[in-house]
């Protein structure tokens, strides 16, 4: 556990937190005024590793040579020159800190940092974190690297779960939810979409999977996971033979076969490394792995039935129906683009001149 303090005076400004993986919705913006919850759960943090939040600098101002030597391996619109290492957490870990009314850029429906950061310690006024609030943005509190320190609050330190003991406590992400808009009073006007996480996650996978492929065509298993991926791989890769076949795989599944190039694994949610097999090295075990969100990959692993409905005909008399409406999907599937090109132009595969024509020519 860790508590973060000013860098200038030294006081508290966390909760007790510990620290888990960056969730891969972090940067998402998701449709418009749509009101997103916490990004954090109470009680812990992530750290974003590269540079993140203004200023920012057009893809021409920058030197091949610097964006290859950041991981970027094609043309992007914008990169940061704000610091690496920002830590986030859940507003109401947040301690000892006033609001900057100066620095408080957004206001669409709340704050959205691109000022820079807008709150400062109580007691010095240092600044030293950014609060976002905003429409279509994830909730959270960005701390300035630079501007805190953090410290263990106990001598012990804690192990990660076991991918056994996650299987047995982890809980899955439900595909879709209630989504409304900001201000909207709860049950008030919303309705339901698939899960903004999923989308995310999706775009981020998806990158894997067209790396992954060669170029040639990519199958996945049937089920909720063609939903997912199966439409946009046909649409981006060439049809016909030799197809490469992308399969499910992680703690307590059956060991993946040999002719399965391409593995859907789970990421730890508190270190953020993917699953590997287990066992003699094989052709399964030098398969590409594609990671996905913990929550996201135990439901495709697990999916939870659909809620009980008649199938035909009127309840029967005196049996009230307390069940909600099987939920329903209002648009099919699209994998998050903003996740998508994050993500492919740090894959080096990214400089095959088939995929770089998909980076540099994305559309919805």
């Amino acid at each position: 556990m860790f508590v973060f303090e000013c860098a200038g005076c030294g006081a508290t400004l966390t909760a007790r937190l510990s620290e888990v993986a960056l969730p891969a919705h972090a940067h998402q913006t998701y449709g418009n005024g749509i009101q997103l919850p916490v990004l954090m759960e109470p009680g812990t943090f992530a750290v974003e590793p590269e540079p993140w939040g203004p200023p920012w600098r057009k893809w021409d101002e920058i030197d091949p040579d610097e964006a290859e030597a950041r991981g970027i391996h094609a043309p992007v619109h914008a990169l940061s020159d704000g610091p690496a290492g920002t830590v986030v957490i859940a507003p109401g870990d947040i301690r000892n800190t006033v609001l900057i009314p100066e620095m408080a850029g957004g206001f669409c429906c709340g704050l959205d940092g691109s000022d820079g950061p807008n709150m400062a310690c109580e007691a010095c006024g240092l600044p030293v974190a950014g609060r976002i609030d905003d429409c279509s943005l994830w909730q959270a509190v960005w701390l300035v690297p630079d501007a805190v320190r953090r410290l263990p609050v106990d001598g012990t330190a804690t192990a990660p779960l076991s991918w056994a003991e996650l299987m047995a406590e982890g809980t899955g992400t439900p595909p879709y939810e209630p989504l409304t808009g900001w201000g909207r009073p709860l049950g008030s006007g919303h309705r339901w979409s698939w899960s903004p996480q999923w989308e995310a996650a999706a775009g981020r996978a998806l990158a894997h999977l067209l790396a992954a492929s060669g170029g040639h065509p990519v199958i996945v298993p049937d089920g909720l996971i063609t939903e997912v991926f199966q439409r946009a791989l046909d649409t981006m890769l060439p049809a016909g033979p030799p197809a490469r076949r992308a399969v499910l795989a992680g703690p307590e599944l059956p060991a993946p076969d040999a002719e399965a190039g391409i593995l859907l694994v789970p990421v730890h949610p508190q270190t953020g490394k993917p699953w590997t097999p287990a066992g003699p090295a094989g052709p399964a075990v030098s398969a590409y792995p594609v990671p996905l969100p913990f929550g996201v990959w135990l439901w495709l692993v697990h999916p939870e039935p659909d809620l009980p409905v008649p199938t035909s005909g009127v309840m029967p008399e005196g049996v009230l129906d307390v069940d909600p409406p099987l939920p329903r999907r209002d648009h099919l599937f699209r994998a998050d683009a903003a996740a998508f090109q994050h993500t492919l132009v740090r894959l080096p595969a990214v400089r095959s001149p088939w995929l770089r024509e998909i980076a540099e020519n994305l559309t919805q």
